[in-house]
């Protein structure tokens, strides 16, 4: 089995294992439009949905690196110390208004990661090759260990 097909049949049987497992959506941002000459509040809006599993979203014919997550939520008047909560705050809003459910879970700003380009030997976010083996990388300075190892312990996490 070459390295391609070896690193399709690891996610596919991550999706077989995960069919039945709840899912949660990613998201994007959606192109300003203006509404009778007034512009609209941003809005992050629903593209599909995905299996969380640790620093991997897996769809049902993608792969892609985690992103930001965050929960939709009505925006409120609200007082912060910080402008980091703040901006949060308002990505959270963004989506309510682009129609996730308030304390819906959403992914923003997932990266897709080229599976064949990984069994070519190319680096995609937290996934790469170590002597022939699919691996990934929990955090950026956290030592890869082998995919699928990692597949099946956040697999049995469910």
């Amino acid at each position: 089995m070459d390295a391609s097909t070896a690193v399709h049949a690891l996610f596919d049987d991550a999706r077989r294992r995960l069919a039945g497992s709840p899912r949660e959506r990613r998201g994007d941002w959606a192109a300003a439009r203006k509404l009778l000459g007034f512009g609209r509040a941003p809005r992050i809006v629903p593209l599909d949905a995905v299996w969380h599993v640790g620093v991997l979203l897996i769809a049902d014919d993608a792969v892609y690196a985690t992103g930001e997550v965050l929960r939709a939520r009505t925006d409120a008047v609200r007082g912060y110390t910080a402008q980091a909560q703040r901006e949060r705050s308002e990505r959270a809003a963004a989506a309510a208004r682009g129609g996730f459910t308030d304390g819906e879970v959403v992914h923003l700003g997932a990266a897709p990661l080229d599976l064949d380009a990984l069994a070519a030997g190319v680096e995609q976010g937290p996934l790469s090759m170590r002597g022939g083996i699919p691996s990934v990388r929990w955090s950026p300075t956290g030592r890869p260990r082998p995919l699928a190892d990692y597949l099946d312990e956040q697999l049995s996490l469910r």
